[in-house]
């Protein structure tokens, strides 16, 4: 006798017509973690690598022991852009009165003083041009994009601000043992602390 092979489905979700919309994002059932609304489109995130986790923990607690209570910095949460685009910053530094609880799940563009992300190999392109793109069409004065460079390992902080009258970022300078700027407010984090570095 032989067994019969096991057939493994996957219901995946179909779209509607015109893509998903952010209250979508928040009401589908059973989506991975940390799915992200792009264009209406729903993008899954691929399991982190050491670098991306261990570079958030620097730049977190960096973060965190510099800025004053006005502020308060997140890892991980939906910020809304607008009705179709729903991305997930690895790190926002929000205005703190945007915080409204231990069960809130988004944060508005409005809100949104500092976006960081992380590159990793699956998001590259959306890391390096899209986000960014909508990031500044939205409004958030402050954007970071973390590379990893390819000599030491170590973390290339990318430091952006939003030009207000194109709506896009000027590229404001490169950052590898320390970063040292004065938006969203006076800050110097040691990069070189990161765990595990060569």
């Amino acid at each position: 006798m032989t067994a019969e092979p096991v057939e493994h489905r996957h219901t995946w979700p179909v779209p509607p017509p015109d893509g998903y919309t952010v209250d979508d994002l928040f009401t589908l059932p059973d989506l991975p973690p940390h799915t992200e609304l792009i264009d209406g489109s729903l993008v899954f995130v691929s399991p982190q690598r050491r670098f991306h986790s261990l570079v958030i923990d620097v730049l977190v607690s960096g973060l965190r022991g510099s800025l004053g209570p006005e502020f308060s910095v997140e890892r991980g949460m939906t910020v809304v852009l607008d009705s179709r685009n729903g991305p997930e910053p690895d790190i926002s530094v929000v205005r703190a009165d945007a915080v409204t609880g231990l069960d809130q799940t988004s944060f508005q563009a409005k809100d949104v003083l500092l976006a960081v992300e992380v590159v990793s190999p699956d998001s590259e392109s959306r890391d390096r041009t899209t986000k960014p793109q909508k990031y500044a069409a939205a409004g958030i004065p402050d954007f970071w994009r973390v590379e990893q460079n390819g000599t030491t390992g170590g973390p290339v902080v990318h430091v952006y601000e939003l030009d207000p009258l194109t709506r896009s970022y000027v590229h404001m300078g490169m950052h590898r043992d320390r970063i040292k700027v004065d938006k969203p407010s006076s800050l110097d984090i040691d990069l070189t602390t990161m765990e595990g570095r060569p």
